[in-house]
């Protein structure tokens, strides 16, 4: 069956094609269309399933209203819930979203970025890898909003929104050491991002505070790129070499579910023999007996936060500001995991 075109709606109503692309862009009145007529239009487009070419829109207006989100992994718990909410809240104002995974690999980061860039995409929302960071300027130097989410580059004008990583891991040691625990373990990845970073200073500075030694034996940093079986693997090898260690505190969530498998691997009992807290929180944690503590990331608030940064830009609505840095809290989760040390009777 044959498309029709805007030339078909004015032959079907007896109108001109520049009749029926005024009325289709909501400039009836403006033009002085008579309701009459704009109605029939409207009713023969509807009756007839007429849709507007998608690029022609774009190239007349200069917006597709597509915004693209670039962020780590779309399956993992954090960013699936995050792009959930992106969406819902861009179909509000219009927008539609195309989702990209990066799996912090710096060269398919660079590729989805290229390939968006050639679909005239309005606005990005991405979770940084480092080595992206030309590519960034170059989007900000044509001319399109970019904001950063979970993350951001050091030493570019980008604006961003991310949890206030440091206080959350603060919080949970704090938590840890407050019940007496002081072999605490900690498991995060080998990545050099910002986030992680973060995470690594909290638990660094809360020992250094509380005037306990870091033990290097008791940090376990695991390749971002390892299957699920390598990392229990790896987990549960770490576990049996530190049998001092009273508690462990995992720097992501998908890290502290494979803990739970390498702790049963290990033959440790929770929280009998280790105690376990955990960055960002997961369902599991829930519902794993006795419960794990978490540092659970504020998802809602940072994805609504980061839309409506990048709608003030696509919208001009307010003025730019040369750089917003945005930190949520997070909030503590308090489990069974984590109970107060029974003192070890003399």
């Amino acid at each position: 069956m044959k498309k029709i075109s805007i030339k078909d709606i004015a032959r079907l109503t007896g109108t001109s094609p520049t009749t029926v692309s005024f009325v289709l862009n909501g400039r009836a009145k403006e033009m002085r269309i008579s309701a009459a007529i704009a109605k029939k239009i409207l009713a023969t487009t509807k009756k007839y399933g007429y849709k507007p070419n998608a690029v022609a829109v774009s190239l007349r207006t200069g917006q597709s209203k597509i915004i693209g989100l670039i962020v780590e992994s779309i399956g993992g718990a954090f960013f699936g819930a995050l792009a959930r909410v992106i969406e819902a809240e861009a179909e509000k104002h219009g927008y539609r979203i195309v989702y990209c995974s990066t799996e912090n690999n710096v060269d398919k980061a660079r590729g989805m970025i290229d390939m968006l860039s050639h679909q005239l995409v309005d606005g990005y929302l991405i979770t940084p890898v480092n080595g992206i960071e030309k590519d960034v300027q170059e989007l900000v130097q044509h001319g399109k909003p970019v904001v950063m989410m979970d993350g951001y580059l050091p030493g570019i004008n980008i604006p961003y929104v991310l949890v206030d990583n440091y206080e959350g891991v603060k919080s949970g040691m704090e938590h840890l050491i407050a019940n007496g625990y002081k072999n605490i373990g900690f498991v995060s990845v080998d990545l050099d991002l910002v986030q992680l970073k973060e995470r690594w200073r909290g638990y660094t500075e809360t020992l250094k505070l509380h005037k306990l030694k870091q033990d290097k034996k008791l940090v376990l940093k695991l390749g971002y790129q390892l299957q699920k079986e390598e990392v229990i693997n790896a987990i549960t090898a770490y576990l049996l070499n530190n049998k001092k260690m009273d508690a462990v505190f995992f720097a992501t969530n998908y890290l502290g579910v494979s803990g739970l498998q390498a702790i049963k691997n290990a033959g440790l009992q929770i929280p009998s023999d280790i105690a376990v807290i955990c960055f960002d929180d997961h369902e599991i944690f829930g519902l794993y007996p006795p419960g794990i503590t978490s540092i659970r990331q504020p998802v809602e608030d940072i994805a609504h936060t980061a839309m409506n940064l990048l709608l003030s830009h696509l919208t001009k609505k307010e003025a730019a500001e040369p750089l917003q840095k945005i930190q949520v809290q997070a909030s503590f989760v308090q489990r069974g995991s984590t109970p107060a040390k029974t003192p070890v009777a003399q």
